[in-house]
C-alpha cells in the first residue's frame, strides 16, 4: 500500500510543479493546492500506515496495551489543512482583485512596474 502512495505523493507533486509554472495566477493556486496535499500526504505515509487501535490509555494504566497508532502525523496533517485552506482562501481573494483591478489573469500581462517602452537603465556610471 505505501507503494500506491508514494507514486501518488510523486504524481501529486509532478501535477503541482507543472501547474505551479503556469502563468495563469488560478492555475498557480489550484498548483499550489495540489503541491500542498502531496506533501500532507507525504507525511502521513511517512508516519506509518497502520491498523492499530486509538492512541487511548485506559484507565488505571500507565502504558497502552498494545500497539497504537501515531497520533502526530495525523495532529500535523489536520493542523496542515486548515493553514492550507484559509491560505487558499486569501490567495484566490488576492487573485480576484488583482484581476479585477488589472483585468489581466496571466502574470506577463499584470507586470506594471515595467512598462513596455520604457527607457533603457545606464549600462555604467
Amino acid at each position: 500500500m505505501e507503494y500506491v502512495l508514494a507514486a501518488l505523493v510523486g504524481l501529486f507533486i509532478a501535477i503541482g510543479t507543472y501547474l505551479l509554472l503556469s502563468r495563469s495566477v488560478i492555475r498557480m493556486l489550484i498548483g499550489l493546492t495540489i503541491f500542498g496535499n502531496g506533501v500532507l500526504l507525504l507525511i502521513f505515509t511517512a508516519g506509518r500506515l497502520t491498523r492499530e487501535v486509538a492512541p487511548i490509555v485506559p484507565d488505571g494504566m500507565e502504558v497502552p496495551a498494545g500497539p497504537i497508532a501515531n497520533p502526530l502525523p495525523q495532529a500535523l496533517i489536520l493542523t496542515a489543512i486548515v493553514i492550507g485552506f484559509s491560505m487558499f482562501a486569501f490567495l484566490l481573494v488576492l487573485a480576484f482583485r488583482a484581476y479585477q483591478s488589472l483585468d489581466a489573469d496571466n502574470t506577463d500581462t499584470m507586470r506594471l512596474a515595467e512598462p513596455e517602452n520604457a527607457p533603457n537603465p545606464p549600462l555604467s556610471y
